[in-house]
């Protein structure tokens, strides 16, 4: 049998529009692992956003922070964070927009900001029951692999001044800021080459915007069927949507699921 690498993102792909985990979708990683291929998560979450994922799948390798930070086996292998000087300028620039920012490592997310009803709505959306840590200071110290910023629009303007920096929405009310030329795909290509792991034997999936580079990048990708035309047309192939066991059918289109399981999914 030879080992396959099946990336996975969360939000959309492995998480259904309720944030739950499908039956489906967790039979077909466990029959993945069972078979000996490996399972990672590829998502814009940091770390301690997806811990409760990782230990229901035990998955133990993964390119969190839209690639800036890298762990294989629950070794770090790769770290890319944003420099203060660069996160300094953006504080300015959105301050005087009225924009709030969250700052991101592995362990935690900072806000500069106490209260402000973006980021409520846009954190809440994940359901992931931890408040954001109000440290407007943060990011002259410790490291930050991501930034939040929170507007309703005006992405396009932040990423015309920052050239140093990437601009990805990912919901109406937050954009995902990293360091210019980091990405999943950026994230994956260090652990693909830790591995060395032929690229047909390599898989992705996911919905959303930031996972286009991703898709692009990996000669066997899936967009899932609630992905947007443009992230659709990124990847080689399309499943099912997230709430119609989209991944099941996914790895059932890429083969790489046996004929013996149960019909939940079908």
């Amino acid at each position: 049998m030879v080992q396959k690498l099946i990336f996975f993102d969360i939000d959309g792909t492995l998480l259904n529009d309720e944030k739950q985990l499908p039956g489906s979708t967790r039979q077909a990683i466990n029959e993945l692992q069972t078979a000996g291929h490996l399972v990672a998560i590829a998502t814009g979450r940091a770390p301690f956003a997806f811990k409760s994922i990782q230990k229901e799948l035990n998955i133990n390798s993964y390119v969190s922070t839209n690639g800036q930070y890298v762990v294989h086996d629950n070794e770090v292998i790769y770290k890319n964070p944003i420099t203060p000087t660069i996160l300094e300028g953006l504080e300015k620039y959105s301050a005087e927009r009225n924009h709030p920012l969250v700052h991101l490592n592995n362990n935690d997310w900072y806000s500069n900001t106490k209260h402000h009803p973006f980021i409520k709505e846009a954190i809440d959306s994940l359901k992931i029951g931890r408040d954001v840590t109000y440290d407007p200071e943060f990011y002259r110290d410790g490291e930050v692999y991501q930034t939040l910023l929170f507007c309703a629009d005006g992405e396009a303007e932040y990423n015309r001044t920052f050239d140093q920096l990437n601009f990805v929405r990912w919901h109406n009310y937050s954009v995902d800021v990293t360091p210019s030329g980091g990405s999943k795909a950026e994230g994956i290509s260090r652990l693909i080459r830790q591995l060395q792991i032929p690229a047909n034997d390599i898989y992705a999936f996911g919905d959303g915007l930031n996972d286009i580079e991703m898709l692009r990048s990996i000669q066997n990708s899936f967009a899932m069927g609630n992905a947007s035309d443009v992230v659709k047309k990124a990847a080689s192939s399309v499943t099912k949507d997230v709430n119609d066991d989209g991944i099941w059918h996914g790895l059932k289109m890429a083969g790489l699921l046996g004929k013996g399981h149960s019909t939940a999914a079908e």
